[in-house]
């Protein structure tokens, strides 16, 4: 049995945020200081998890019950599937003018800071042009790893990659598309957290043209160019050359 006090303490901070046909479970806002070059930022931190994750009697609107939700977590097993967040910096909801950055999860280039690809930079470059700009939203979207493909397939690729096949290529050799990415859970958050309109940090138009067909205010768009090496200039060509990527 859960403390009345627990779920007291969460009540305010778990919601209900519907996409599509299901629902999504929204828990924050949270404090959370974030190093950026040396300087603390502060930022508020928000976690979503898909109802289809939990006991389907949990998944309508409305009324639910939030200690049948602690209750069920830890049985879960969570971790073994990773949940998406945004990070949130100033007055989002309320500012006439927010950046926000659509930031697919990499792993080794966020993590290990793996020079293949641009991925860590464009992660820490978009969250310093929020927090200078003074309000905007960086989404983080862990079911996008490979463009959605999911780490041991990104894996799989960077082999074939090795093997002289460009980012395109290996996708489409191992049965994937070249893009598989869904927005639609990312973008009902985002309509929950604000409704004025935003500015996209991306130079991917699929992004721009997603956040458009949700009926998102997307008013203007920032490109996010840097870190070009020997080492992921092929990529980077890829991008524009194949996937239609706006150039720098």
């Amino acid at each position: 049995m859960i403390n009345p006090k627990i779920t007291a303490a969460l009540q305010d901070h778990i919601k209900i945020v519907p996409s599509a046909d299901k629902s999504i479970y929204l828990v924050g806002p949270i404090r959370l200081p974030v190093n950026l070059d040396n300087e603390t930022v502060v930022f508020q931190w928000y976690c979503w998890l898909r109802c289809d994750s939990m006991p389907g009697n949990l998944c309508g609107e409305g009324e639910y019950d939030q200690a049948a939700i602690i209750e069920m977590l830890s049985s879960s097993n969570l971790a073994e599937a990773q949940q998406s967040s945004v990070l949130v910096y100033g007055d989002f909801k309320e500012s006439p003018d927010a950046l926000i950055r659509m930031h697919s999860i990499c792993h080794t280039g966020d993590i290990f800071g793996s020079k293949r690809c641009d991925c860590g930079f464009q992660l820490k470059q978009s969250m310093k042009m929020i927090a200078a700009h003074g309000s905007g939203a960086l989404f983080y979207l862990a079911n996008h790893e490979g463009r959605g493909i999911g780490l041991f397939s990104k894996a799989m690729a960077y082999v074939l990659q090795e093997q002289g096949l460009d980012t395109v290529e290996a996708n489409l050799e191992l049965g994937f598309e070249d893009d598989m990415r869904n927005y639609d859970d990312a973008i009902a958050v985002l309509n929950h957290l604000r409704t004025l309109p935003v500015t996209l940090i991306t130079n991917n138009p699929r992004k721009l043209e997603a956040l458009q067909r949700s009926g998102a205010e997307v008013k203007e768009r920032v490109p996010l160019w840097g870190d070009i090496s020997e080492f992921n200039e092929k990529y980077l060509k890829t991008k524009v050359a194949r996937s239609g990527h706006f150039g720098s």
